[in-house]
């Protein structure tokens, strides 16, 4: 008798100590975006000690980034994602402006260097053409 109530006593305490993650539902690519429709919250028992995990609070008011690829059902921690940083290169060829996604890698008189977001270098004259 003493040995059940035990066991039911443990049972009821298990979510007691059990600390609230983010897992995710589905496979998150590098650098993608992170939003809560790609995580879902649970309740684990333990993490690795070197974890601290990303609550659903800090998803809803920052924007994050992956800094890896996460496979499915993975715990989100902080060391995972970055804050998201808009990084565009506006060009401005006089009355047209276009916006391409990408960091400037080198720029002179005559061209600029891009390195866009899939990793390719692409190189634009400063007179419109791209060779």
């Amino acid at each position: 008798m003493i040995l059940k109530l035990s066991f039911l006593v443990f049972l009821l305490n298990v979510n007691l100590f059990a600390i609230s993650v983010l897992v995710s539902k589905v496979a998150i690519n590098f650098e993608e975006k992170l939003d809560s429709s790609k995580v879902v919250a649970r309740n684990v028992n333990e993490i690795n000690k070197s974890c601290t995990p990303l609550t659903l609070s800090q998803l809803q008011n920052i924007e994050y980034t992956t800094t890896h690829y996460i496979n499915r059902n993975t715990i989100i921690c902080i060391k995972d994602v970055k804050k998201y940083e808009n990084e565009s290169v506006i060009f401005n060829f006089g009355g047209v402006k276009i916006e391409k996604k990408g960091k400037v890698i080198y720029e002179n008189n005559d061209f600029i260097r891009i390195k866009n977001i899939d990793g390719t270098i692409e190189q634009i004259y400063k007179d419109g053409r791209t060779k």
